[in-house]
């Protein structure tokens, strides 16, 4: 005949199981921390270091829109303020602005020289 099986001393076969917790399964981001740093659908863009290149190039079209080929130069700074403005950079508009009212004066400028020449 064989004897029982003791069971290793510490262990109760008839004690329940001790809980512990489940291990940290990894699921799906929350909401507020989207990948590349992208706000999350509505949220006002990110402002990175301030720093409003698409405006400032807007008004660098502006200036040169007054004295050469003022149709492109303003076309291109009224695009890129409006662009700038829609990224969230707040010299945009103005910059769209600046770059209308120099075309005009371009254009106005361009006419006046070239009635001057003329005769």
């Amino acid at each position: 005949m064989t004897t029982p099986q003791n069971p290793p001393q510490g262990d109760d076969p008839n004690a329940r199981p001790q809980w512990s917790p489940p291990p940290e399964q990894p699921g799906p981001a929350p909401p507020y921390d989207q990948p590349y740093g992208q706000a999350p659908y509505g949220a006002p863009p990110k402002s990175g270091s301030g720093v409003q290149i698409l405006s400032i190039i807007g008004f660098v079209f502006a200036a040169i829109a007054l004295l050469f080929i003022p149709i492109l130069f303003g076309l291109i700074g009224i695009v890129l303020g409006i662009v700038g403005h829609t990224r969230g950079e707040s010299l945009g508009k103005w910059a769209a602005v600046a770059s209308g009212v120099t075309m005009i004066l371009g254009m106005l400028i361009g006419f006046l020289v070239v009635r001057s020449m003329t005769g």
